[in-house]
């Protein structure tokens, strides 16, 4: 049994519960000491544990290893981040990113303590990196609610909010679509209306942070680790900073010919909210690619999810074939072609993702199946040296 409850816990405000409690004890008998990283930064990141603040060392860890060391204090300044013990799950090591739990060795480099481990991710947000290497980049973890921010005082780009919802959605979080700054125009329904018709089955709330209207509404609709993601200039930091209840967060102006805002959030930070819950405010995403995202597209875009069962094709790609119940809905105006552009859009960008993805994993298997046979040749030759 944990030792104690917790609820009872420091961690508690930053999510820490009676799961997450029994899933660390083997951890906490190894001399392990359980932390939520809050900012990762070149090698060091900040993170939160029940004795405050601290900064630790990091670097690619094993997720959830079998056996959690068993000596805490076994270690050196050179190799800490090697290779993944025995028994860690398959794949290469895992970067800590904001909103991780982990698991930090005492008494490291400098006396430092050490990233040793991560728990498990319960949710993930992944896009595809910037480098278009087929691989994916988390920007956060262990998310409850993605709040999308879209700014109403900016052009309404309901391809981006579709993005942006796939994306949410893949992770295994809820989305919400916020609305912000609804001071700066006349009426808010008819971007509301818009903006529900994109985004089936999801939560949209209209608020201005800056005097306090629908502010409520947004704090409703949002539970456990939320993290508010969007452009520069979509008042992500404002929103923020309001639901904080303080200026936690830097804010900034955005260009008058465009409605883009410049980056004033550089990196990704963890916040605990007054009245229960976390607060992950991420850099604007002027470019979000996605990561195969095949779930995810479909909720996005459930309603077309539900068309294409009745089409008479199983694989219809509802194009030109005859029976096509996606088409129909589009020529009969059930279903907007504008919706149906962009899941095209966002379908061949999967696919590509996808695929390389795909040719990567046969290439590192290729590789790692040369490895093993000049290791089994070599074995052969010290074999017969020996005899």
């Amino acid at each position: 049994m944990p030792s104690a409850s917790a609820g009872s816990s420091p961690l508690a405000a930053y999510g820490w519960d009676d799961a997450l409690d029994n899933a660390f004890i083997s951890y906490g008998a190894a001399g392990l000491i359980p932390a939520r990283v809050a900012a990762v930064d070149r090698g060091l990141c900040d993170v939160v544990t029940g004795q405050g603040p601290m900064r630790a060392v990091t670097g690619p860890v094993p997720a959830s290893p079998a056996d959690p060391p068993a000596d805490p204090s076994a270690h050196s300044s050179a190799g800490l981040f090697s290779d993944p013990p025995a028994g860690a799950p398959g794949g290469p090591p895992l970067v800590p990113c904001t909103g991780d739990w982990a698991a930090l060795r005492p008494g490291g480099p400098g006396g430092r303590p050490v990233v040793a481990a991560l728990l498990p991710r319960r949710t993930a947000i992944v896009r595809s990196s910037a480098s278009r290497d087929s691989r994916g980049q988390v920007l956060a973890a262990n998310v409850d609610t993605v709040a999308i921010t879209v700014s109403l005082d900016a052009r309404l780009d309901l391809g981006r909010v579709e993005r942006l919802l796939a994306l949410a959605f893949e992770s295994g979080a809820r989305p919400v679509v916020v609305l912000t700054k609804a001071d700066r125009v006349p009426g808010t329904a008819g971007a509301e209306a818009r903006v529900a018709e994109a985004a089936p089955g999801v939560d949209v709330v209209a608020c201005s942070a800056a005097s306090g209207g629908g502010v409520g509404a947004v704090r409703a609709a949002l539970h456990g680790t939320v993290v508010l993601v969007g452009p520069s200039g979509s008042g992500k930091s404002t929103l923020g900073n309001a639901l904080l209840g303080r200026d936690a967060l830097a804010t900034g102006a955005v260009r008058a010919g465009d409605g883009k805002g410049r980056h004033t959030t550089v990196r990704r930070e963890l916040l605990p909210l007054p009245g229960g819950g976390v607060l992950i405010d991420t850099p604007g995403l002027r470019g979000v690619g996605l990561f195969e995202a095949a779930d995810g597209l479909e909720r996005a875009f459930a309603d077309i999810t539900e068309l294409a069962a009745d089409c008479r094709f199983g694989d219809c790609a509802h194009r030109t074939e005859p029976g096509c119940a996606v088409l129909a809905a589009v020529e009969d105006g059930t279903l907007p072609r504008r919706r149906l552009d962009s899941h095209r859009k966002l379908q061949r960008e999967n696919d590509w993702i996808a695929s390389r993805a795909d040719a990567r994993l046969d290439a590192e298997r290729r590789a790692r199946s040369k490895e093993i046979s000049r290791w089994q040749r070599r074995m052969y030759r010290e074999r017969g040296r020996g005899r």
